[in-house]
């Protein structure tokens, strides 16, 4: 049986951010993930994961000016130092929290950049991140993101962050699997996770093509999960969607699936 995370950036927006930690847990998570904690301090949302009991599982290192539309600095030429001290400061906030997770987002490829060039870069600061983290304990993850959400991204495919993966070659240097990417750019997604299963270091779901609740859309996430199961994945399962109405209502898949 999987094990879910709720990511608190997604579901839960009825309520203000610390407040959805309590949310979580009263809907039964023992586990949650978001995008950034950075406008709250770690010790705010410390206290929240305390009271709830939570586990916090990830959350992504600073991805640079986001309202301005940035989507991360690990393969923008002449970012690396505010890179890499995003770095640190994502470790910093993992220590208090407990997360053994942290995702580098690539960013948006800029215009007139080679993409060897970016690539380059991109290698440079993952094995500096993943160098990092080791003393830390944590392990640093990638992900693909398709190109319909988000145009531009420097990285869209499972195969091609599983090549970067190898080439840096640090064991706590992962692939963060999403079901929901996955299918839009390649399809195929029970083969492609088995294929890199050895790679993968967290999953995440979301129906398709809406990114909605998982229990409506283009995949069918029973016959997945069981598939995961079979394969020895022990990892958590982070709930990334967009609810279509209120979040503890539409978590009947869930409860369907517990039951």
């Amino acid at each position: 049986m999987p094990r879910f995370a709720a990511n608190l950036s997604m579901l839960y927006p009825e309520h203000a951010f610390l407040d959805r930690f309590a949310a979580a847990a009263a809907d039964g998570f023992q586990a949650v993930e978001y995008l950034f904690p950075y406008e709250h301090t770690a010790a705010e949302i410390k206290a929240r994961l305390d009271a709830a009991g939570l586990t916090q599982v990830l959350f992504n290192a600073p991805p640079g000016d986001w309202a301005a539309g940035e989507r991360g600095l690990a393969a923008l030429p002449g970012r690396e130092a505010e890179c890499r001290a995003g770095i640190d400061r994502a470790l910093d906030y993992a220590a208090v929290l407990g997360n053994r997770l942290v995702h580098v987002m690539a960013g948006l490829l800029p215009a007139g950049v080679d993409r060897a060039r970016a690539r380059d870069i991109y290698l440079g600061n993952l094995a500096h991140a993943a160098e990092q983290a080791a003393k830390a304990g944590v392990t640093i993850l990638i992900e693909p993101i398709n190109p319909r959400d988000m145009p531009g991204y420097f990285l869209n495919r499972q195969d091609d962050a599983q090549a970067i993966r190898q080439t840096i070659g640090a064991d706590n240097l992962k692939v963060q699997f999403d079901c929901y990417h996955c299918q839009i750019v390649e399809g195929d997604v029970s083969k492609t996770f088995e294929r890199d299963f050895a790679g993968i270091g967290h999953v995440q779901i979301a129906g398709v093509p809406d990114r909605h609740e998982p229990d409506l859309g283009e995949l069918h996430y029973p016959y997945l999960f069981e598939r995961f199961d079979a394969l020895g994945y022990d990892g958590w399962i982070g709930c990334e969607y967009r609810p279509r109405g209120d979040t503890s209502a539409g978590l009947e898949w869930l409860r369907k699936l517990r039951a």
